[in-house]
Parts: structure tokens; sequence; C-alpha cells
């Protein structure tokens, strides 16, 4: 194997676990029903811009399935399948704006986390709304109650890790250039 190849496993695995020890550190006394607001998605997104949406896609997959060994509640197969593996595997799309071999810009960074903020929403709001919907309270509809419980974690969430990667970005671009191995 490759000395490429093999820092990039590494890379993958270190983010991935990482993603999952920063899910412990996480605000979640106001969700009854899963949900969390932590600092998990950075470096799934730090991932994904550095490597590109594959690698940022595979990544999430890993974190996802970490996340479910890790202590996840598991209610139903769409929910299993939708809330974990998915809806962090989709973050890993946020890779589609980053061009090969170029440091990504502030805007490519706010388009990259909008979008795998917007697709893991949509995998939380349809586990939501197939699974969840027995705890919509009465007078709500289904959809809106999925989409404002699952918006009122993931919108801050979005910010939080949005902040960070700005800053990274601003200050020490070369953090997402993959440096050639010897």
């Amino acid at each position: 194997m490759d000395r490429k190849r093999l820092y990039l496993m590494i890379e993958i695995a270190i983010m991935a676990g990482l993603a999952t020890a920063l899910s412990f550190v996480k605000i979640n006394a106001l969700w009854a029903n899963g949900g969390s607001i932590s600092f998990e998605m950075i470096p799934l997104f730090l991932v994904a811009f550095r490597h590109g949406w594959k690698v940022g896609v595979l990544t999430g997959l890993i974190a996802g399935f970490t996340g479910l060994l890790s202590g996840a509640s598991i209610f139903h197969p769409i929910q299993f399948v939708l809330d974990y593996p998915v809806a962090f595997a989709l973050i890993g799309l946020a890779g589609v704006f980053v061009r090969k071999r170029q440091v990504p810009n502030l805007s490519v960074i706010v388009l990259g986390i909008l979008l795998g903020t917007l697709l893991r929403f949509m995998a939380h709001f349809t586990s939501g709304v197939v699974y969840f919907a027995e705890f919509t309270p009465d007078g709500w509809n289904d959809y809106i109650y999925s989409a404002a419980y699952n918006a009122s974690y993931l919108v801050p969430q979005m910010i939080i890790t949005l902040i960070p990667l700005l800053i990274i970005s601003k200050n020490y671009p070369q953090f997402f250039k993959v440096k050639p191995t010897l």
C-alpha cells in the first residue's frame, strides 16, 4: 500500500473517531426524541473540504455507523438507516464544491456547510415524518413538527460548525490543502 493511501485511511479513521468523540460533548436537554447540539460535524466537513465529496461521504458513513455503536437509540429500521449512516454520509457531499488541489475559499465553505447540513436535515426530517410522527403534539402537522424539531438543533449546530471552519479558513487556509506525502 502506498503512503498517500495509508495517510488518507488514517485521516478518515481519525476524523470519524473525532466526530464520534465530539458527539458526546453536547447540549441535548431540550430534545426528548433525539437530536443535540455538538461539534461532531466539524471533522466531517474538514475531511470533505480537504479531500472532496467521495472521501467526505465515506468518513460520514463511518462516523454514522460509529455513532450507532456508541449508544444510539434505535426504534425503527427507517430511523436506524436515516438518522445515522445516511444523515452523516450526506454531510460529506459538502465536498462537491471543492476543486482538486485548491484551498476552498469562504464561499465554498459556507455553501458546503449549508448543503451538508440541509441534506442531513432532510434525512432526519424524513425519519421524523416516517417514524417519529406518533410523537407529533396535537394540533401540529407531522411535516411542520418534524421540520421545526430537527431545525431547532441543526441550525445552531450548523452555526457552531461554521464559525471555527471560517476562522481556520481565514487564518490558516493551508490547513485545507492536502500535502504530498514523502
